[in-house]
Order: structure tokens, then sequence, then C-alpha cells
């Protein structure tokens, strides 16, 4: 059985989570040191309920509700170049879902450099009104894929769209399925 991990568990990370076990995905490793804030609620999978508790206990709840038999394991810690090769030592796949660019990098070019038997799964570019269309997925590398528009950010585009997030979330985790059943991007 595949383990898949999620590196972050906001608008991405939430939404990746929540396909993958839709799918059938029976291990998850769920990665996030913040906690639910309502300003959350309108693009990330959480409830008004789950409002002041850690992403990743709250996350826990949502997926044990959709999928009851589902493995799951939860760090309730910021990821850095310190630990991440020990909690994402059992994932066979690894999903970047930060919205920090620093985050981003850092956990990308740790998983390039030291881990190349995993593959990674990351995303660039989901901000703002853009078309759906725009949102891709593409093989950087032998065992990276890249989703999003690699180009619309906050800073340009002004707000994340619930939308536009949720579509390059559905990328993730329709590529991490596709790696799954050795359907590989050329």
């Amino acid at each position: 059985m595949a383990t898949v991990a999620i590196c972050g568990l906001g608008g991405l990370g939430s939404n990746i989570a929540i396909s993958l076990a839709r799918a059938g995905i029976g291990k998850l490793i769920l990665i996030d040191y913040d906690r639910v804030d309502i300003t959350n609620l309108h693009r990330q999978q959480y409830k008004a309920n789950q409002i002041g508790m850690n992403k990743t206990d709250a996350l826990r709840n949502n997926l044990l509700e959709i999928a009851p038999y589902i493995e799951l394991k939860t760090y309730t810690v910021r990821i850095t170049e310190d630990n991440a090769t020990e909690l994402l030592k059992d994932a066979d796949i690894i999903c970047e879902a930060f919205d920090n660019a620093e985050a981003k990098a850092m956990l990308t070019n740790l998983v390039l450099e030291t881990m190349p038997d995993k593959y990674l799964v990351a995303a660039s570019g989901m901000a703002g009104f853009g078309s759906a269309n725009t949102i891709k997925t593409r093989k950087a590398m032998s065992r990276f894929y890249l989703c999003g528009d690699e180009e619309s950010d906050v800073q340009s585009e002004g707000s994340l769209v619930s939308s536009r997030v949720m579509l390059c979330a559905a990328h993730q985790a329709h590529t991490v399925l596709r790696i799954l059943a050795e359907q590989f991007e050329t």
C-alpha cells in the first residue's frame, strides 16, 4: 500500500487529502503546524466548529468521516530541513502544499537532492481569477511534477480564490493517482 505525505494542510493540502481519501488511498501522512482560522473556511476543507483546532486534528476528523478505514499519521510541526527527512521517511509520494515560497523551495530542493527514490508533486501558480484552463500539470523531472499556471501568486493577483486553489489541488491529487497507476506524464 502506497503512503502519501501532504506537507501543508491549507487550501491545497486539505483538498488534496480529501481527494485522495475519497479515491481510496490507504495511508496518508499529514504535516502542518497551524490552527484552523475563520479566514481559512472559504478555501480549505474545515468547518466553522473546528476554528482554533490544529489543522492536523481537524483534517484527521474530517478524513475519518469520509474514509473510516484510512491510516493516518499526523505531525503538528513546521517542516524544516532539520526534520523533513524523518517526517517523510515512510512516504512514497510527497505533496508540497505550502503557501510560502521559501518553504516550497526548501522542500523541493531537499526532496530532489536527498530523496531520489520518492516522487514529489508540487504546486506553483493558482492565485487570482485567471482562467481555470491555465492550471496544468507538467513533469519537470523524472520524479518531480509541478501543478499550477507557474505564474500567478498572491502578490501579483491579490488573492487566493477557492476554485483555482481547488483546481490546483485536484491536479496534484490526480497526479498522485496517475503515478500510483503507473500512467506517467511524458
